[in-house]
């Protein structure tokens, strides 16, 4: 049964009664000898974020100056991660933000601009734009920073190349990061190809696959220890651990991440319909559902087959969606069943091939191949190779990377 965010937050928020912490301070928990041993054990399982263990945070930041790197999803029920530090007395002194914004609003791709906020007074720090990496002067006077943000899991999700921006900027000016950890949506597998020297980009800054299966705070270990900051850095690093959670967790987010990711079923997506993106093909930007759906007007030729209508408007989170104004049609893949971690290449394959093979399908400006880390799989898919064959391609760099995770995993 397909679960949105919304719901989930709903529930999150009653579960939140039992947790270590709500709004900074201990709870109340006499209400418990109300509740049964079914819900009680359901209480000591719920996974807890790295966010809410108030006390370890407290105790590594004790007496210094903190900046925090965060967006919407840094919170722990409804209060923001800042104004619980600043309700503590902890010395914040600034907030920065990676792409959507402080608060997530922003579209794919849009700058974002420094500004302070209204509710702290609080200068609002953007890394994305002219500005992906902290300054030495942005950082003085600061003697840790907190980063505390939700990932989804896919290499392209541009959270973990702020973080390795902010590692290293740290590890210049030495600076310790403290990484507040959160539960991988797509933990439980690893899928897609390596991104291949000569296509690092934003959407791509390490040797990894498309789907990486680690939490945002393993995956500040092995920027670490592969040594990917430059000149070889190794940034002091601390993680704040989530509990109950294996990589075997399902998880639900209480916060959509980014404006065009507002379900579940649009998080299990993301993965394969983030390929698109390179293409002539619309995923739904413009529309109630973006990452749920694919489409072209030119698919209309094929009504037995792609048999959904929809038009993209400018709208929240895409002020210029691709095709806007034009009536695509195509899938709705909101109801599908989805298997999380598993990268999806039987849409984009049919569809090139019923759009007549065009030598448009894949846009030219180079989009597709920094995406997919490697511009192996445009050839292989414009050589018609089946997915099983395009997979087999993969292994052998997959299962190198498996050996690599393995050393800087937190979790079983």
């Amino acid at each position: 049964m397909r679960l949105c965010l919304k719901s989930f937050f709903l529930f999150f928020l009653l579960s939140c009664q039992s947790s270590e912490v709500n709004n900074g301070v201990e709870f109340n928990t006499t209400h418990s000898d109300s509740i049964n041993e079914v819900q009680k054990d359901q209480v000591s399982k719920r996974i807890i974020v790295g966010a809410e263990k108030t006390k370890e945070i407290l105790e590594l930041i004790e007496g210094m100056s903190v900046a925090v790197v965060a967006n919407q999803t840094s919170r722990v029920g409804e209060t923001h991660l800042v104004d619980t530090l600043i309700s503590l007395n902890v010395d914040v002194k600034a907030v920065f933000s990676p792409e959507h914004g402080f608060r997530g609003d922003a579209d794919a791709g849009e700058k974002v601009n420094s500004k302070k906020d209204q509710k702290t007074g609080l200068p609002l720090i953007s890394l994305y734009g002219s500005n992906k990496k902290p300054t030495k002067e942005q950082l003085e006077g600061i003697d840790v920073v907190i980063f505390d943000i939700q990932d989804v899991g896919a290499r392209f999700y541009t959270y973990i190349s702020t973080l390795h921006y902010v590692m290293e900027a740290c590890a210049e000016t030495d600076k310790k990061v403290i990484i507040l950890d959160r539960p991988n949506p797509h933990g439980q597998s690893i899928d897609g190809p390596v991104r291949k020297d000569g296509f690092e980009s934003f959407v791509g800054m390490h040797p990894i696959p498309i789907i990486h299966g680690m939490t945002i705070g393993e995956y500040g270990k092995m920027i670490n220890g592969e040594k990917w900051l430059n000149n070889e850095l190794v940034c002091d690093l601390e993680v704040v651990t989530c509990e109950n959670y294996t990589h075997d967790s399902t998880y639900s987010l209480p916060i959509a991440p980014s404006p065009n990711l507002r379900s579940d079923q649009s998080i299990a997506l993301y993965p394969s319909l983030c390929l698109f993106e390179g293409t002539i093909l619309s995923v739904g930007r413009g529309t109630e559902s973006p990452f749920e759906m694919f489409g072209h007007p030119d698919l209309k030729k094929y009504p037995d087959k792609y048999d959904f209508e929809f038009t993209p408007k400018p709208s929240y989170g895409a002020k210029y969606p691709k095709l806007e104004g034009e009536k695509c049609f195509g899938k709705d893949l909101s109801e599908i069943e989805v298997e999380n971690g598993v990268l999806n290449l039987e849409w984009i394959i049919e569809t090139y091939k019923d759009m007549n093979r065009s030598d448009y399908f894949i846009t030219k400006n180079g989009w597709f191949d920094l995406l997919a880390g490697t511009n192996e799989l445009r050839k292989q898919i414009e050589n018609e190779l089946t997915e099983s064959e395009i997979r087999d391609s993969w292994e052998e760099d997959l299962d190198e990377f498996r050996l690599i995770r393995e050393i800087y995993l937190i979790y079983d």
